[in-house]
């Protein structure tokens, strides 16, 4: 029987991606003409959210195809024995005869990192044979990089003082990069990704590719090369190209609107993250917004290059591309930055990701504006590529987004999507949003029920969620339409990882 060869897959991915930053999405202030152009080609999705807005819960939830309440990992520490347990998405495609390959920062916990052929992390500890530590350093650039990585600390390298003159405290974990512009992370990630798929070519074997850049998570520390690219002197209407960059619209906004943690942020309680010192000089806010932008703007060029091996190799169009990332930043939006995950899980700016699906031979461009989520990609990458899902305890949670992908037509949308972490649950609709606290336990002290209220936004007529609508007479119905949503959820969806992660801790 003639058999078609099975695609490949290539997962290109990064950290903390905020979803609007990228220019096919409209942003005023950053070009990506990559992304641009593989959305193009492709399925761009505009409401895709993540299952936990923090790194290890978003991506094992993405690579074991469960929840996070069942996996047991809520936040970036503890975990469970269904973690262990697990079938992960790279192992079933080992198992179908796939040759697998992570490079870049995986942050798996458990099984959810077990089926990788070849890998070469940033993190030593997940590489001790091959991570880009030991690389930079065998390239001489060991004191740049540590330079670099400090400022995610506001300081210098170990062992400098914050005296150091030549080192200034770096507010916001900003600064330039000392780096040549081969050396970074995502360079290292870019290359070794090449070179695998490079060598699958040769072999004429058939790969599933995790390639995992770090950026543009914090420390804020662009190439100048593109820092250049965005004026910060001063507030202006950003037009992507050279111009000052715009001010993001709730850059002002009261603290007092915002849940509690986020709240003391602007007090100075982070010791790095200075919101007190920003807000007296916005410059600060300037340098990290565009800072940001910036390092999107690295990883667009890197993707560039793969996507050009890719195309050299002859494989671009027998490849399914992914695009996403596990969680956004806040970016400047309610005076906010990074993600401040254990204080909330609400906002669009941290649950919305970038989803972007490019495979000429399955799936015609379009816009899909249907809620999907992460938990979804294991099952659809395993349709597309007629993988049997795997024999496992747990079965996979996500929904296959196959059928829907090639024809637009076809009617999949869900009414609602659910993100949680230890201290809120969030359910989403088309028009809504409703945050509700969750009594996070011993390690998260501040019992947030008591002192602050469920949040409610609707995301039509307020899409900057600056108004809470909870407990609104005009909204009573849809609160109890989204909490009887977010109970229906809660009851259907097994919670053994969560429990045991809380007799853990």
């Amino acid at each position: 029987m003639h058999h078609m060869r099975q695609p490949n897959v290539l997962v290109l991915f990064s950290d903390q991606h905020k979803a609007n930053v990228l220019s096919c999405e409209n942003h005023p202030d950053v070009a990506t003409p990559n992304l641009d152009r593989l959305a193009a080609q492709g399925v761009r999705f505009t409401r895709a959210y993540c299952q936990d807005a923090i790194c290890v819960p978003s991506r094992c939830s993405m690579f074991s195809g469960l929840y996070p309440r069942t996996l047991g990992s809520l936040d970036n520490s503890g975990g469970s024995r269904v973690i262990q347990q697990v079938v992960s998405m790279q192992k079933a495609f080992q198992q179908a005869g796939y040759r697998t390959g992570a490079f870049g920062k995986r942050h798996l916990r458990g099984a959810c990192d077990e089926g990788w052929d070849v890998t070469a992390s940033h993190m030593y500890r997940e590489s001790p044979h091959g991570n880009y530590v030991t690389w930079v350093q065998e390239q001489g650039y060991g004191p740049e990089f540590a330079h670099d990585w400090a400022a995610e600390f506001g300081r210098g390298p170990h062992g400098s003082s914050e005296e150091d003159a030549d080192i200034p405290f770096a507010i916001l974990g900003t600064r330039a990069s000392r780096l040549p512009k081969g050396m970074t992370m995502e360079a290292y990630t870019a290359q070794k990704t090449r070179a695998f798929l490079a060598q699958c070519a040769q072999e004429n074997v058939p790969f599933f590719c995790f390639s995992s850049y770090y950026r543009p998570h914090q420390p804020y520390t662009p190439l100048p090369s593109y820092w250049q690219r965005h004026d910060r002197t001063r507030w202006g209407e950003g037009t992507n190209r050279g111009d000052a960059i715009a001010k993001p619209q709730t850059l002002e906004d009261a603290p007092e609107s915002l849940p509690p943690m986020l709240q003391g942020q602007f007090q100075g309680e982070n010791r790095v993250w200075r919101l007190d010192l920003a807000r007296e000089d916005e410059q600060y806010y300037r340098d990290y917004i565009s800072a940001y932008y910036a390092l999107v703007e690295e990883i667009d060029d890197h993707i560039g290059g793969v996507l050009a091996a890719l195309e050299e190799l002859g494989l671009l169009d027998h490849t399914i591309v992914i695009y996403t990332s596990d969680h956004g930043d806040f970016c400047g939006a309610h005076g906010m930055i990074e993600k401040c995950a254990a204080g909330h899980n609400v906002y669009e700016d941290t649950l919305r990701v970038p989803l972007i699906v490019r495979y000429p031979e399955g799936i015609a461009p379009h816009l899909c504006n249907d809620l999907v989520e992460l938990v979804d990609l294991y099952p659809t990458l395993l349709e597309l590529c007629h993988i049997p899902a795997p024999e496992s305890v747990w079965p996979l949670q996500g929904r296959s987004l196959a059928a829907e992908l090639p024809d637009p037509a076809i009617p999949g949308a869900r009414p609602y999507i659910v993100s949680e972490n230890w201290t809120q649950a969030t359910v989403v609709t088309q028009t809504h949003k409703l945050g509700v606290w969750i009594d996070p336990g011993p390690r998260y002290a501040r019992d947030f029920r008591n002192q602050f209220p469920d949040m409610l936004f609707d995301l039509v007529n307020d899409p900057q969620e600056t108004r809470n609508l909870i407990g609104q007479p005009q909204v009573a119905d849809i609160e109890r339409t989204l909490r009887s949503y977010l109970n229906q959820w809660i009851d259907t969806m097994p919670d053994d990882g969560r429990r045991q992660a809380i007799d853990n801790r």
